[in-house]
């Protein structure tokens, strides 16, 4: 087999078998194939798109590149819950402590943010102590021994995804379905859960910007985990505005600790809700969604979510005070405030846009070199349907270097848009898929 043959027979409009594809990616991983060849077989997929069959199979070529883990040492059924990428987005901090409490079991490997959207492990390594480098038998124990933990993905799992998402970010093939799927659900199948439940983004804040795309991702991902043997459910969810108020790290925690403390923001509320509710469904913890969202809540409301929280951050090595008083996070020494230049309502907001807002005062990086500044980021006072005041805080900015409020502020102000009539309101969540 030459792997010419295989970028023609592609370049060309076939469908690759899965001995084709198998020897490609042994090829890539290993170096016996070059960047070059990859980088033209990645072009003929982005325009020849792939089959449902082939897409399985590459992401089963990314599943097996690497280390598979294995979770059997961990009692009880196990889901995970992956979201493709938002802004404000902190729902794992609140469905995971609430789906543990209720006794599902969760090891959770998450990742970092890059660009404009957050990552989960930088967020919880805002927490002193908080530890998200455990070995595998440590994170397992912790896991029996309280229901849950966090860490983040090892250097092992999925290492053709990591070799063909560098190549894909340098060759303008990130936007690929297919490569899209193989890239999420091969690390996802890595992994040894019974259940996952994907949270696919739709808005200006996502890599989906459009609802016909996102549900096509989601749609794929779920019957290629069901090919796997996993208990699949997709909720599409919006992401044409921030989730909740806070978009920066140490504030999306102490915003996840108001929700586990049964207040926040509603709409992040909601949204946790539901994908908790999907998991506990997926688990089997009752025969309805309905029923299993009356579950979720009441591990809300009776406090056992939080106390989960607080569990899992002791046992990852965080300080739980933090948790119980969000002030010893301390706070960005420089902040100000970004106020409305006219009267009406908050019609758009381009939410990723936001999301550079957030990184240019401190809050992510544009390369994974770049340092994090966990008490950096943005309050947002007023978002998308809310009426303002000529003169009226919208947000407020907080970083530890000034010079970086010039900048955050003007993308802001561009990100938002205002006028006369309230817009229609958009709902939560447009769809669910299983």
């Amino acid at each position: 087999m030459r792997m010419y043959d295989v970028i023609r027979k592609k370049r060309d409009g076939g469908e690759l078998t899965r001995d084709e594809i198998r020897y490609f990616a042994e090829g890539y991983v290993n170096g016996e194939i070059p960047d070059y060849q990859a980088a033209a077989l990645l072009m003929a997929i982005f325009y020849r798109g792939m089959s449902e069959e082939e897409t399985a199979e590459l992401t089963f070529a990314v599943r097996d590149s690497g280390e598979r883990l294995d979770f059997s040492g961990i009692s009880g059924i196990r889901a995970d819950k992956h979201s493709t990428g938002g802004v404000g987005d902190k729902t794992s901090m609140i469905v995971v402590p609430i789906v543990a409490s209720l006794g599902i079991k969760v090891a959770k490997l998450s990742g970092r943010g890059l660009g404009h959207t957050g990552g989960t492990v930088d967020k919880l390594e805002s927490i002193p102590g908080f530890r998200t480098d455990m070995p595998e038998e440590e994170f397992i124990r912790a896991v029996n021994q309280v229901g849950a933990a966090i860490i983040g993905q090892t250097r092992d799992i999925a290492p053709l995804d990591k070799k063909l998402y560098a190549l894909r970010d340098v060759t303008a093939t990130v936007d690929s379905l297919p490569l899209i799927v193989s890239s999420i659900m091969g690390k996802k199948l890595a992994a040894d859960d019974d259940c996952i439940v994907l949270d696919v983004k739709t808005g200006s804040g996502s890599f989906m910007k459009t609802l016909e795309d996102s549900v096509q991702l989601a749609e794929a991902m779920v019957s290629i985990g069901k090919r796997a043997g996993k208990k699949m459910m997709a909720v599409i969810t919006d992401m044409d505005r921030p989730l909740g108020h806070a978009v920066g790290n140490a504030l999306e925690v102490a915003e996840a600790v108001d929700i586990l403390k049964d207040r926040g923001p509603e709409d992040l509320r909601e949204i946790s809700l539901i994908l908790s509710s999907a998991i506990l469904y997926l688990a089997g913890k009752a025969g309805s969604m309905d029923e299993c969202r009356l579950l979720a809540e009441d591990a809300v409301r009776s406090g056992i979510a939080f106390q989960k929280f607080e569990d899992m951050i002791r046992i990852q090595g965080g300080d739980p005070a933090c948790i119980r008083d969000p002030a010893l996070f301390g706070k960005a020494p420089y902040e100000k405030e970004i106020t409305a230049a006219s009267s009406g309502w908050i019609t758009h907001m381009n939410t990723e846009d936001i999301g550079k807002a957030s990184l240019l005062l401190g809050a992510g990086r544009n390369t994974i070199s770049d340092v994090v500044d966990p008490l950096a980021g943005l309050m947002l006072l007023k978002k998308t349907g809310d009426p303002v005041e000529k003169g009226e805080p919208l947000a407020r900015m907080y970083t530890s270097d000034p010079e970086r409020f010039a900048k955050a502020e003007e993308v802001y102000v561009q990100a938002v848009r205002t006028g006369q009539e309230a817009p229609a309101p958009v709902p939560l969540v447009h769809r669910i898929i299983t």
